[in-house]
Protein backbone atom coordinates (compact mmCIF):
# COMPACT_ATOMS: atom_id res chain seq x y z
CA UNK A 1 0.00 0.00 0.00
CA UNK A 2 3.03 2.37 0.29
CA UNK A 3 4.23 1.87 -3.30
CA UNK A 4 1.57 4.12 -4.91
CA UNK A 5 2.53 7.36 -3.09
CA UNK A 6 6.19 6.75 -4.00
CA UNK A 7 5.36 6.36 -7.70
CA UNK A 8 3.30 9.55 -7.77
CA UNK A 9 6.16 11.39 -6.12
CA UNK A 10 8.63 10.20 -8.71
CA UNK A 11 6.33 11.22 -11.50
CA UNK A 12 5.90 14.67 -10.08
CA UNK A 13 9.66 15.05 -9.75
CA UNK A 14 10.24 13.92 -13.33
CA UNK A 15 7.54 16.32 -14.57
CA UNK A 16 9.21 19.19 -12.74
CA UNK A 17 12.62 18.28 -14.23
CA UNK A 18 11.19 18.16 -17.75
CA UNK A 19 9.50 21.51 -17.22
CA UNK A 20 12.76 23.08 -16.03
CA UNK A 21 14.66 21.67 -18.96
CA UNK A 22 12.07 22.97 -21.44
CA UNK A 23 12.25 26.40 -19.87
CA UNK A 24 16.04 26.37 -20.08
CA UNK A 25 16.00 25.29 -23.71
CA UNK A 26 13.47 28.00 -24.56
CA UNK A 27 15.63 30.61 -22.88
CA UNK A 28 18.70 29.41 -24.81
CA UNK A 29 16.80 29.50 -28.12
CA UNK A 30 15.61 33.03 -27.45
CA UNK A 31 19.15 34.12 -26.56
CA UNK A 32 20.53 32.61 -29.76
CA UNK A 33 17.80 34.27 -31.80
CA UNK A 34 18.70 37.63 -30.27
CA UNK A 35 22.37 37.14 -31.07
CA UNK A 36 21.46 36.17 -34.64
CA UNK A 37 19.40 39.36 -35.08
CA UNK A 38 22.31 41.44 -33.78
CA UNK A 39 24.90 39.77 -36.01
CA UNK A 40 23.49 37.75 -38.94
CA UNK A 41 26.85 37.00 -40.50
CA UNK A 42 28.35 35.68 -37.28
CA UNK A 43 25.32 33.55 -36.51
CA UNK A 44 25.15 32.12 -40.02
CA UNK A 45 28.83 31.25 -39.98
CA UNK A 46 28.45 29.61 -36.55
CA UNK A 47 25.47 27.63 -37.74
CA UNK A 48 27.40 26.51 -40.85
CA UNK A 49 30.31 25.50 -38.64
CA UNK A 50 28.00 23.59 -36.28
CA UNK A 51 26.27 21.90 -39.19
CA UNK A 52 29.62 21.00 -40.76
CA UNK A 53 30.84 19.62 -37.43
CA UNK A 54 27.66 17.67 -37.10
CA UNK A 55 28.08 16.26 -40.58
CA UNK A 56 31.67 15.34 -39.84
CA UNK A 57 30.61 13.55 -36.66
CA UNK A 58 27.80 11.82 -38.50
CA UNK A 59 29.86 10.80 -41.51
CA UNK A 60 33.66 10.70 -40.98
CA UNK A 61 34.46 10.19 -44.70
CA UNK A 62 32.27 13.11 -45.78
CA UNK A 63 33.75 15.27 -43.03
CA UNK A 64 37.27 14.45 -44.20
CA UNK A 65 36.45 15.31 -47.82
CA UNK A 66 34.83 18.56 -46.71
CA UNK A 67 37.90 19.41 -44.63
CA UNK A 68 40.17 18.73 -47.58
CA UNK A 69 38.00 20.89 -49.84
CA UNK A 70 38.01 23.71 -47.27
CA UNK A 71 41.78 23.47 -46.90
CA UNK A 72 42.30 23.53 -50.68
CA UNK A 73 39.99 26.54 -51.03
CA UNK A 74 41.74 28.31 -48.16
CA UNK A 75 45.11 27.54 -49.75
CA UNK A 76 43.95 29.05 -53.06
CA UNK A 77 42.62 32.15 -51.33
CA UNK A 78 45.83 32.49 -49.35
CA UNK A 79 47.99 32.19 -52.49
CA UNK A 80 45.86 34.78 -54.29
CA UNK A 81 45.95 37.13 -51.32
CA UNK A 82 49.71 36.74 -50.96
CA UNK A 83 50.17 37.46 -54.67
CA UNK A 84 47.92 40.52 -54.50
CA UNK A 85 49.39 41.98 -51.32
CA UNK A 86 52.96 40.86 -51.91
CA UNK A 87 55.60 43.43 -51.07
CA UNK A 88 59.17 43.36 -52.39
CA UNK A 89 61.77 42.08 -50.01
CA UNK A 90 64.74 44.25 -49.12
CA UNK A 91 67.22 44.07 -51.99
CA UNK A 92 70.73 43.07 -51.05
CA UNK A 93 72.23 42.75 -54.55
CA UNK A 94 71.71 44.44 -57.90
CA UNK A 95 71.03 42.31 -60.97
CA UNK A 96 71.93 43.96 -64.28
CA UNK A 97 71.91 42.64 -67.87
CA UNK A 98 74.85 44.13 -69.82
CA UNK A 99 75.27 44.04 -73.60
CA UNK A 100 77.70 45.77 -75.97
CA UNK A 101 78.37 45.99 -79.74
CA UNK A 102 81.74 46.84 -81.32
CA UNK A 103 82.79 47.50 -84.92
CA UNK A 104 86.58 47.45 -85.31
CA UNK A 105 88.73 47.81 -88.43
CA UNK A 106 91.77 45.49 -88.35
CA UNK A 107 94.51 44.46 -90.77
CA UNK A 108 93.60 40.77 -90.62
CA UNK A 109 90.11 39.71 -89.58
CA UNK A 110 91.08 36.08 -88.99
CA UNK A 111 93.97 36.97 -86.68
CA UNK A 112 91.87 39.50 -84.77
CA UNK A 113 89.11 36.90 -84.35
CA UNK A 114 91.59 34.42 -82.91
CA UNK A 115 92.83 37.07 -80.49
CA UNK A 116 89.26 37.88 -79.42
CA UNK A 117 88.57 34.21 -78.71
CA UNK A 118 91.67 34.02 -76.55
CA UNK A 119 90.72 37.16 -74.63
CA UNK A 120 87.22 35.82 -73.89
CA UNK A 121 88.48 32.39 -72.80
CA UNK A 122 91.16 33.90 -70.54
CA UNK A 123 88.47 35.97 -68.85
CA UNK A 124 86.43 32.84 -68.12
CA UNK A 125 83.97 33.35 -70.98
CA UNK A 126 83.14 31.61 -74.22
CA UNK A 127 82.33 32.21 -77.90
CA UNK A 128 78.59 31.78 -78.43
CA UNK A 129 78.66 32.40 -82.20
CA UNK A 130 81.28 33.09 -84.90
CA UNK A 131 81.24 33.55 -88.68
CA UNK A 132 83.72 34.83 -91.30
CA UNK A 133 82.99 35.87 -94.87
CA UNK A 134 84.72 37.59 -97.78
CA UNK A 135 83.24 40.93 -98.87
CA UNK A 136 83.43 41.87 -102.59
CA UNK A 137 86.35 39.44 -103.04
CA UNK A 138 88.64 42.12 -101.64
CA UNK A 139 88.64 41.84 -97.83
CA UNK A 140 87.38 39.57 -95.02
CA UNK A 141 84.85 40.28 -92.27
CA UNK A 142 84.26 38.35 -89.02
CA UNK A 143 81.28 38.37 -86.65
CA UNK A 144 81.62 37.06 -83.06
CA UNK A 145 79.22 36.86 -80.10
CA UNK A 146 81.17 36.59 -76.84
CA UNK A 147 79.83 35.75 -73.35
CA UNK A 148 82.06 36.97 -70.51
CA UNK A 149 81.55 37.23 -66.72
CA UNK A 150 80.14 40.50 -65.42
CA UNK A 151 83.30 41.18 -63.40
CA UNK A 152 85.48 40.98 -66.53
CA UNK A 153 83.07 42.88 -68.79
CA UNK A 154 84.82 46.28 -68.68
CA UNK A 155 88.36 44.93 -69.09
CA UNK A 156 87.41 42.67 -72.01
CA UNK A 157 85.55 45.55 -73.67
CA UNK A 158 88.61 47.82 -73.42
CA UNK A 159 90.92 45.14 -74.80
CA UNK A 160 88.68 44.39 -77.77
CA UNK A 161 88.21 48.08 -78.53
CA UNK A 162 91.98 48.50 -78.77
CA UNK A 163 92.45 45.63 -81.24
CA UNK A 164 92.33 48.05 -84.20
CA UNK A 165 90.59 51.20 -85.39
CA UNK A 166 87.32 51.52 -83.46
CA UNK A 167 84.56 52.52 -85.89
CA UNK A 168 81.52 52.27 -83.57
CA UNK A 169 80.65 51.20 -80.03
CA UNK A 170 77.36 50.89 -78.13
CA UNK A 171 76.51 49.39 -74.74
CA UNK A 172 73.39 48.97 -72.60
CA UNK A 173 72.73 48.06 -68.96
CA UNK A 174 69.24 46.95 -67.87
CA UNK A 175 68.42 46.63 -64.16
CA UNK A 176 66.23 43.54 -63.59
CA UNK A 177 66.55 43.35 -59.80
CA UNK A 178 62.82 43.73 -59.27
CA UNK A 179 62.07 41.01 -61.79
CA UNK A 180 64.55 38.63 -60.13
CA UNK A 181 63.07 39.24 -56.68
CA UNK A 182 59.52 38.79 -57.99
CA UNK A 183 60.37 35.47 -59.69
CA UNK A 184 62.11 34.15 -56.57
CA UNK A 185 59.13 35.06 -54.39
CA UNK A 186 56.69 33.42 -56.80
CA UNK A 187 58.84 30.27 -56.88
CA UNK A 188 58.79 30.02 -53.08
CA UNK A 189 55.00 30.46 -53.01
CA UNK A 190 54.47 27.94 -55.80
CA UNK A 191 56.68 25.33 -54.11
CA UNK A 192 54.71 25.66 -50.89
CA UNK A 193 51.50 25.35 -52.89
CA UNK A 194 52.69 22.17 -54.58
CA UNK A 195 53.69 20.69 -51.21
CA UNK A 196 50.24 21.41 -49.74
CA UNK A 197 48.46 19.77 -52.67
CA UNK A 198 50.65 16.69 -52.28
CA UNK A 199 49.72 16.45 -48.60
CA UNK A 200 46.05 16.63 -49.55
CA UNK A 201 46.58 13.81 -52.07
CA UNK A 202 48.08 11.62 -49.37
CA UNK A 203 44.93 12.04 -47.25
CA UNK A 204 42.41 11.72 -50.09
CA UNK A 205 40.37 8.48 -50.15
CA UNK A 206 37.79 9.02 -52.88
CA UNK A 207 38.67 8.65 -56.55
CA UNK A 208 36.99 11.96 -57.45
CA UNK A 209 39.12 13.82 -54.94
CA UNK A 210 42.30 12.12 -56.16
CA UNK A 211 41.58 13.02 -59.81
CA UNK A 212 40.80 16.63 -58.91
CA UNK A 213 43.95 16.97 -56.83
CA UNK A 214 46.10 15.38 -59.55
CA UNK A 215 44.88 17.97 -62.08
CA UNK A 216 45.57 20.75 -59.61
CA UNK A 217 49.04 19.35 -58.89
CA UNK A 218 49.93 19.12 -62.60
CA UNK A 219 48.86 22.71 -63.19
CA UNK A 220 50.89 24.00 -60.27
CA UNK A 221 53.96 21.98 -61.19
CA UNK A 222 53.81 23.39 -64.75
CA UNK A 223 53.68 26.91 -63.34
CA UNK A 224 56.61 26.11 -61.07
CA UNK A 225 58.70 24.77 -63.95
CA UNK A 226 57.95 27.90 -66.00
CA UNK A 227 59.09 30.10 -63.12
CA UNK A 228 62.27 28.02 -62.70
CA UNK A 229 63.04 28.47 -66.42
CA UNK A 230 62.60 32.23 -66.07
CA UNK A 231 64.90 32.22 -63.06
CA UNK A 232 67.59 30.27 -64.95
CA UNK A 233 67.40 32.66 -67.91
CA UNK A 234 67.69 35.70 -65.67
CA UNK A 235 70.60 34.15 -63.76
CA UNK A 236 72.45 33.43 -67.02
CA UNK A 237 71.92 36.91 -68.46
CA UNK A 238 72.83 38.68 -65.23
CA UNK A 239 75.89 36.52 -64.61
CA UNK A 240 77.36 36.60 -68.15
CA UNK A 241 77.52 39.78 -70.26
CA UNK A 242 77.12 39.63 -74.05
CA UNK A 243 79.55 41.38 -76.43
CA UNK A 244 78.89 41.41 -80.19
CA UNK A 245 82.14 42.03 -82.10
CA UNK A 246 82.34 42.81 -85.84
CA UNK A 247 85.81 42.81 -87.41
CA UNK A 248 86.42 44.21 -90.90
CA UNK A 249 89.50 44.76 -93.04
CA UNK A 250 90.17 48.08 -94.85
CA UNK A 251 89.33 48.23 -98.54
CA UNK A 252 92.42 48.31 -100.84
CA UNK A 253 92.63 51.48 -103.01
CA UNK A 254 95.30 52.82 -105.40
CA UNK A 255 97.21 55.80 -104.08
CA UNK A 256 97.05 58.24 -107.01
CA UNK A 257 98.38 61.20 -105.04
CA UNK A 258 101.94 59.87 -104.69
CA UNK A 259 104.54 60.85 -107.36
CA UNK A 260 106.25 57.94 -109.15
CA UNK A 261 109.85 57.28 -108.16
CA UNK A 262 112.87 55.59 -109.77
CA UNK A 263 111.75 52.15 -108.72
CA UNK A 264 108.29 52.80 -110.09
CA UNK A 265 109.80 53.93 -113.44
CA UNK A 266 112.14 50.92 -113.54
CA UNK A 267 109.25 48.60 -112.79
CA UNK A 268 107.17 50.23 -115.50
CA UNK A 269 109.99 49.98 -118.08
CA UNK A 270 110.66 46.36 -117.29
CA UNK A 271 106.95 45.61 -117.58
CA UNK A 272 106.86 47.31 -121.01
CA UNK A 273 109.99 45.39 -122.17
CA UNK A 274 108.54 42.08 -121.07
CA UNK A 275 105.27 42.95 -122.74
CA UNK A 276 107.08 43.74 -126.02
CA UNK A 277 108.97 40.44 -125.92
CA UNK A 278 105.74 38.64 -125.24
CA UNK A 279 104.09 40.23 -128.28
CA UNK A 280 107.10 39.50 -130.49
CA UNK A 281 107.06 35.91 -129.38
CA UNK A 282 103.37 35.70 -130.13
CA UNK A 283 103.97 37.21 -133.60
CA UNK A 284 106.79 34.77 -134.30
CA UNK A 285 104.67 31.88 -133.20
CA UNK A 286 101.86 33.01 -135.45
CA UNK A 287 104.20 33.45 -138.49
CA UNK A 288 106.14 30.20 -137.94
CA UNK A 289 103.82 27.97 -140.06
CA UNK A 290 103.94 30.37 -142.96
CA UNK A 291 107.74 30.70 -142.77
CA UNK A 292 108.14 26.92 -142.69
CA UNK A 293 105.95 26.51 -145.79
CA UNK A 294 107.91 29.24 -147.61
CA UNK A 295 111.22 27.56 -146.72
CA UNK A 296 110.01 24.22 -148.10
CA UNK A 297 108.87 25.84 -151.34
CA UNK A 298 112.22 27.63 -151.68
CA UNK A 299 114.16 24.37 -151.27
CA UNK A 300 111.98 22.61 -153.85
CA UNK A 301 112.39 25.49 -156.29
CA UNK A 302 116.18 25.39 -155.99
CA UNK A 303 116.29 21.63 -156.52
CA UNK A 304 114.11 21.95 -159.62
CA UNK A 305 116.26 24.76 -161.01
CA UNK A 306 119.47 22.73 -160.62
CA UNK A 307 117.93 19.73 -162.35
CA UNK A 308 116.85 21.80 -165.37
CA UNK A 309 120.22 23.41 -165.53
CA UNK A 310 121.99 20.04 -165.79
CA UNK A 311 119.69 18.84 -168.51
CA UNK A 312 120.29 21.98 -170.53
CA UNK A 313 124.12 21.52 -170.31
CA UNK A 314 124.02 17.91 -171.52
CA UNK A 315 122.18 18.63 -174.80
CA UNK A 316 124.44 18.36 -178.09
CA UNK A 317 125.09 21.54 -180.07
CA UNK A 318 123.03 21.99 -183.23
CA UNK A 319 124.78 21.22 -186.73
CA UNK A 320 125.82 24.28 -188.83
Amino acid sequence: MQAAPITRTHRRTARRIRTALAAGLLTAVLALSGCGAADDSGGSSDQRALSADGQEKADPAAGKAAADAKELAAEKEGAAASGASKKPNPVTATHVIRTASLLVEVKSASRAAATARTVAQNAGGLVADESTEQVDDTHDSSHLVLRVPQDEYDSVLRELSGAGKLLSRSSTAKDVTGQVVDVESRIATQRASVARVRKLMERADKLVDVVTLEGELSSRQASLESLLAQQASLRDRTTMATITLDLTEPETAAEADEDPGFLDALSGGWHAFVTMLRWLGMAAGAAAPFLAAAAVLLVLWRLAARRWGRKAGQRPPAAG
